[in-house]
């Protein structure tokens, strides 16, 4: 078997091998055990979804049971309301992972998410603009 000079491995043309400094490699199936969507309650996270850490969690104990992924998730939402899209920048971690999570901590009862409002319920740009003209007006 042909290896490289350094005897980490083999020579494989155009391969490379991570540093100590890139630190341990996680494959994001192995943070969600291979699923992809959240839960079974068919809860769909918007990227703009706020998500709250509840104000009656199940307790510590339980906590301890979740894995460092969700800990990271719940920890980041106790420090203050983020959406799904600033929970999985801050967390380093691809959107669909976080969501996969998330929903295992919305079902588990350690989080709240507040969904945005559709677009169809948003007021009417025109009446906005009429109500900005009437307090300019004041």
């Amino acid at each position: 078997m042909n290896e490289d000079s350094t005897g980490g491995g083999p020579a494989v043309p155009g391969g490379q091998w991570y540093d100590a400094d890139a630190g341990p490699l996680v494959r994001p199936y192995a943070m969600t055990g291979g699923r992809t969507r959240p839960g079974p309650s068919n809860v769909r996270f918007d990227l703009i979804a706020l998500v709250v850490v509840d104000d009656d969690p199940p307790g510590a104990a339980e906590e301890g049971l979740l894995g460092p992924e969700h800990r990271s998730l719940l920890a980041l939402c106790r420090a203050e309301t983020q959406s799904v899209a600033e929970l999985a920048a801050d967390a380093d971690l691809p959107v669909g992972v976080v969501r996969v999570l998330l929903g295992d901590l919305l079902e588990s009862g350690f989080v709240r998410v507040s969904r945005p409002v559709p677009p169809a319920q948003l007021p009417d740009e025109r009446i906005l603009r009429e109500v900005i003209d009437g307090l300019r007006a004041l």
